[in-house]
This record gives structure tokens, sequence and C-alpha cells, in this order.
């Protein structure tokens, strides 16, 4: 069943419940009880009858904004015919079509004279406040139809992606970019995305609270798909193996660079990457970034590193010799000016050996020296390569289309695209491999993937670690930095924290063009804003004179 099937048997539903509890109260207000079944019309009709915009009712039903405006819309109702109190709003919209069915079928029900020449005092500041509220609620519509359908919010709490975006950057994401993926979760609460709160039960974020109705839920659907992602675009998607979320558009947001489309092999030789066994290109937005360990005679001068480099170490500790940094993100340049200050004894690129496990390195008790373990929370994929993060691959990024062998060995590369990505059953038993009930030795990619890896690739948790990226999570590409925030995030992984200062010189910049220097379009932001304003100011200047007028 098609996204726009599943939706039209929503909207046929939720038409019907309106028709069952309000037909009557239709009746009185002089129409054919019919009218309450139609959908939009019905709605239409309330907004006539109430005084309200008619062209309200076209956002009656829209994902995540319909839920909103429905019980803005049964409220009016509910005022028409003499249920205005508080008690009466609340179970207008806690139980709206049971509550609006006890006063359609009740006997008494009657419109209510809305003269405003018999109106007390204090029911007339009562509809001021009521307008009141009707303005803030449509702000907060207009806002989430913005955020749902136009463009979202996104700020950047890692180094993943250092030096072309910062950690603090806050941006804008073009949900347009590769055609726009309708919401698969139509009832949600606005502007959160998957969970409410954490309630840190039992350490167990699958015990917070969601942001969405699961058990409503619409299919994968993307409209005017003119582009796809290409390499070196930035891409904002949605974290492939997210365990909390089952929604796809619910899961954690993740930024990276697409470095491998599908069909490219991807591949990373001592910390180098190579796309179809050629170097990656360099973007002017870009700079190769390393992992470094510095051991030092005395200690560095942090703060001042910070404020000539705008990096901090991400470990640091004393031995019998001195004292040993190590630093993530660091580019040739920078590598080679580290090593000429006067207390540094010398200085190494970290590069985990060829046909090694995934390695960290754990403090002793006495916080003398480092134990070497397997971290099994940062698995490379697939978990049954001998690879790791500098010594990867060669893996060819699977194309729709593709014909793919299924057995032992490969399973763990396509296990998560059969039951995951693509929604098939997948069984292993007994040394045989079926998906959907069936023995298969061999499967068709359904979708394109892509392989999404950051700038700061000793710092990124990446599809090296993740895998594949379905193209069903893809969101957009980032449009510009509104915001700039040096210290807004505290890093988890060093002990020093950067001072807070904010980053003019970021804002308003496109973040997505791959040039080193910019266009800074603040001046379209300052524009909008003297519009929106000055535009507010002639509508109250003109509605002040036409009311002396009258």
């Amino acid at each position: 069943m098609n996204y726009f099937l599943t939706y039209t048997v929503y909207v046929l539903i939720l038409s019907l419940l309106m028709g069952i509890s309000t037909w009557k109260l239709f009746k009185k207000m002089g129409y054919s009880p019919s009218f309450a079944f139609i959908p939009f019309y019905n709605y239409f009709i309330i907004l006539k009858e109430t005084k309200h915009p008619k062209w309200w009712a076209i956002l009656s039903y829209l994902p995540i904004v319909g839920p909103i405006m429905m019980s803005v819309f049964h409220i009016y109702l509910m005022k028409k015919f003499g249920r205005g109190l508080f008690q009466h709003q609340l179970l207008t919209v806690i139980l709206p079509f049971i509550y609006m069915a006890t006063v359609n079928y009740s006997k008494d029900v009657e419109i209510e004279d809305e003269n405003e020449l018999f109106l007390t005092d204090e029911e007339k500041n009562a509809k001021k406040k009521d307008s009141f509220m009707g303005s803030i609620t449509f702000a907060v519509v207009f806002a989430t139809i913005i955020h749902v359908f136009i463009t979202q919010p996104f700020g950047i709490p890692t180094g993943s992606m250092e030096r072309t975006l910062l950690v603090g950057d806050f941006l804008f994401v073009n949900k347009w970019s590769y055609g726009y993926r309708l919401p698969m979760r139509p009832l949600a609460i606005p502007f959160l995305q998957g969970t409410i709160y954490d309630t840190q039960k039992d350490g167990n974020p699958k015990n917070d609270p969601k942001s969405y109705v699961e058990g409503i839920k619409l299919p994968y659907t993307r409209l005017l798909q003119f582009n796809k992602p290409q390499r070196h675009d930035v891409v904002v998607f949605n974290y492939p193996q997210d365990s909390v979320h089952v929604a796809i558009d619910r899961k954690d947001p993740y930024v990276k660079r697409c470095v491998a489309v599908a069909g490219d092999t991807f591949e990373m030789r001592a910390g180098r990457l190579f796309v179809n066994n050629k170097p990656e290109t360099i973007l002017g937005d870009q700079e190769l970034q390393h992992s470094y360990t510095v051991n030092t005679g005395a200690q560095l001068d942090i703060p001042g590193l910070y404020n000539t480099y705008g990096f901090l170490p991400v470990r640091e500790y004393q031995t019998d010799k001195g004292f040993t940094y190590v630093f993530q993100g660091l580019t040739d340049q920078t590598a080679k000016e580290i090593k000429t200050l006067p207390n540094v004894i010398d200085m190494s690129e970290n590069i985990y050996p060829k046909d090694s496990a995934t390695i960290s390195y754990k403090l002793n008790a006495d916080k003398t020296a480092f134990t070497k373990s397997v971290d099994t929370t940062q698995s490379i994929f697939p978990i049954n390569k001998p690879w790791n993060q500098d010594w990867y691959g060669p893996l060819r990024i699977p194309k729709k289309g593709d014909v793919v062998a299924i057995n032992k060995e490969t399973l763990p590369m396509y296990q998560w695209i059969i039951s995951e990505y693509e929604h098939n059953s997948l069984e292993n038993k007994n040394g045989k491999i079926f998906i959907n009930g069936k023995e298969a030795n061999q499967y068709t990619i359904q979708q394109d993937y892509y392989m999404m890896v950051g700038d700061n690739r000793d710092a990124s948790l990446d599809a090296r670690f993740f895998g594949f990226v379905p193209e069903e999570n893809i969101v957009g590409k980032p449009m510009f930095t509104w915001m700039s925030l040096q210290g807004a995030f505290s890093d988890a992984s060093s002990s020093y924290q950067a001072p807070f200062k904010i980053r003019w010189e970021r804002m308003f910049k496109a973040t997505n063009t791959g040039e080193a220097n910019k266009t800074s379009y603040w001046w379209i932001a300052a524009m909008i804003l003297v519009l929106f304003f000055g535009w507010d100011y002639f509508m109250k200047l003109f509605r002040k004179k036409k009311t002396e007028d009258d």
C-alpha cells in the first residue's frame, strides 16, 4: 500500500469520525448533515461560521500540522455551541470525537448568540484572550510547517566535520535537496525529533517517552527527486542503526560528507581515502586531518594552542619523561608547526596496524599507563572483516538492482539491508539462509546506498562503523550556518572546555559550496527581518486608520 493510498485511508477514517460526532451540529448551522463527512470542506464550513480565515481548512489533514489545526477548529466549533470554558476546551483536545459526539447528540445544544452588543466586559476580555492565543497558535503552526515541509535547524555537537563544520555551528537543512521525503509518523509533537525528554530510566533510552505515535505510520515516499547525493556533498541523514527508534524519520540526525555513491568502491589506506582506486579530491573547504601523539618535556600551553589553531587534545597524561598528548584533527601544516615547539620531544601519526581489529586504550587505575583492548562499541563494519578505520576495504557500495551473493561470508555485510532497510524477514537456520521464508543464495538490492564519512576521519563515528546509509534515510543538504557558538557543546572526549564566544565570521555563510572562502548572506537575513517587522508595522497602521475611518 503506497503512501498516498495509506494517507487517504487515514483522512477518510478521520472524516468519518468527524461526521459521526458533528452531523447534527452542521444541521443546526443550516447545512446538510452530509457536509460533516466531507474532508476539508467540513472544516471550511466551521471556519466560515466562526469567522476565521477559510483557507486554514487546507491545513486540517497535513501530517503533524493537521492534528494541531484540527484541535483548534474543534474548539471553534464547540465555542459556537456554547462550550467555551477551559474544561470544555481541554476535553475537546484530549477526547475530540468523543466529547463532540456528546455535544452533538445532546438535546439542548443550541448556537450561542455572538452579538457583540450583548457581550459583557468579562466576555469581551475573554474574546481578546482567545484572539491572542489564536495568534500564538497560528505562529506555532506556521513555524511547524516550515520545520516539517521546508527546512529544519540542526546543531553540530561533535568535531567529526571539523574545518568544514565546527562544533557549535547551527545550520538550516534544505529538505528538498534530494526530493522531499514525506513524513512517516504523521501524529507527532512539533519540533521534537525522537523523544520528549531523557528519563535516564534503567539507562535504557528505549524507555524514554516518544515524541510521536508509533502505531500511526505511513510508508517511505519521496517527491520531486531530481537529484541524488553526489560525491563531496555534505549530507544530513538519519542514523541507520538507531536501535531506539523504528521510524526512519525519527532516528537521530547525523551530518557527514558523502565520499562514495552507489556502485563506487571505497577504501582507506593508512588513513588516506580512496574511491574507485583513486585518491580523494580535496575541496577548498576541506583539509586532510590526522591523529597524532605528542611527547613533551613540559606541559603545553593548551589555551594558547586553542586560540591559535582552534583545537584541543583529546587526552593528556603525565609520564616519567614529561607529558603525552593525543590530538585529533591536525592538518599537515599544524602538525609541522607543533613539532617545532621547544618543549616537544617527538611526534608521530596514529595509524592502526593493517588487518587489526578496532582497538581502544583505557587508563589504568593508578593512571600511569594505558591498556589496549578491543572496542566492541565501535566495531568496524562488517564485523567479520579484519579492517579498522585506517585500513578499510575495498568495499563496493550497493546499488539498486545489484544482485549480491548471500552466504555465511557475505551475510554480515547485507543482513541490515535485507532485514532492516528493505524490510524483509531474514533467518539463518542450520547454515541455510531464508529470506521471507524461502531459502536464498542471492538477493536483489532495492535502493541505492551511500558511504558517509566525516572530514575529521580520526574523530568520526561514520559509515566505517555503522555501514551503508540507505537512500530512504537521507534528509537533505545543509544550506547555511545561521549561528556559530564556540563552547556551546561540551566534548566528552577532552578534559578541556573551549571558551564561549560567538563566531560572527561564520554566520549566514553557505555550507555546501566546497569553496574555501564562502559567501555570506547576512544581508538577505537582515532584509527578511526588515520586511517582516516593516510589514507588521505597516499593517498595524493600516488597521488603526481603517478603525478610525469607520
